[in-house]
């Protein structure tokens, strides 16, 4: 049985969006040999992977956001391997070629507190982080985790509701009785909004308790204003509890930085 490819669906998309763009410029007279000529190579997708191995040994689990907007002529586009992704049918064998490389987060010793914050698609590696933890706690002792999530609405795009409540509850990985803690931010749900740094600064002295105790940072989702939000609110947080000025809480994670201990991935 046959199935289309990424790459037909893409040469296709791709035609569709250059006819249409000669449509809304008629005066453009292009030559067939030009158009097919200026097709480009397909480009590589990258997700981190939000499943751990040990639980699952013999699957990958990608969160993917299919991707949406408006063109400046108000024609609605849609990402092309997200759409691709959602539309596949799971009771059909499709084959999809993929490839491994090595991320950006490296995967924590059980023994390493952690602080995550991961809003969006960015809770994705650490869905993988909990899984490993939750396994490892059966046979060893593990350090604390802490995880700082946010999305836009609750009833809308809460990833993993169940999941992360499941671990923050009975001594799970992300609970409070076990030195942990997990905590949303729904930026869209009340009239002024609320994003992670928000829930940082909130509990800044369980954030500055467990930096004390040697955790580490690690930082996931889009690469447009969060990470760089979250940095700052990471200093204020540490020159606020520390009683040290904020030059000094600069350079202090400046320090876990070069210690391997705050790690950022972040996509546009």
């Amino acid at each position: 049985m046959h199935f289309p490819s990424v790459s037909v669906h893409y040469l296709a998309m791709f035609f569709i969006l250059v006819i249409q763009v000669l449509r809304d410029f008629p005066s453009v007279n292009m030559p067939f040999e030009w158009l097919v000529q200026l097709v480009p190579p397909l480009k590589t997708r990258a997700f981190s992977i939000s499943s751990s191995l040990s639980a699952h040994p013999k699957q990958v689990h990608l969160t993917v956001s299919v991707v949406t907007w408006t063109t400046p002529f108000k024609r609605k586009r849609s990402g092309l391997c997200s759409t691709w992704l959602s539309k596949l049918d799971p009771e059909l064998c499709i084959f999809v070629p993929v490839w491994f490389i090595k991320g950006s987060l490296p995967p924590p010793p059980p023994s390493l507190p952690l602080i995550l914050v991961g809003p969006g698609t960015g809770c994705a590696p650490f869905r993988g982080f909990v899984e490993e933890r939750a396994i490892q706690s059966a046979t060893q002792e593990i350090a604390p985790v802490v995880f700082f999530f946010g999305c836009r609405n609750e009833e809308n795009d809460y990833l993993y509701r169940d999941f992360w409540l499941s671990h923050a509850q009975d001594g799970g990985v992300l609970s409070e009785t076990k030195g942990g803690g997990f905590y949303v931010a729904f930026s869209r749900d009340q009239p002024q909004k609320v994003y992670v740094q928000h829930k940082i600064r909130e509990h800044s002295e369980r954030v500055w308790k467990l930096l004390s105790e040697g955790a580490a940072i690690y930082v996931a989702g889009s690469s447009t204003k969060m990470p760089s939000d979250a940095l700052s609110t990471f200093e204020e947080v540490i020159s606020k509890e520390s009683g040290a000025p904020r030059e000094a809480a600069v350079r202090w994670l400046r320090a876990l930085e070069k210690a391997g201990k705050y790690h950022v991935e972040a996509w546009s």
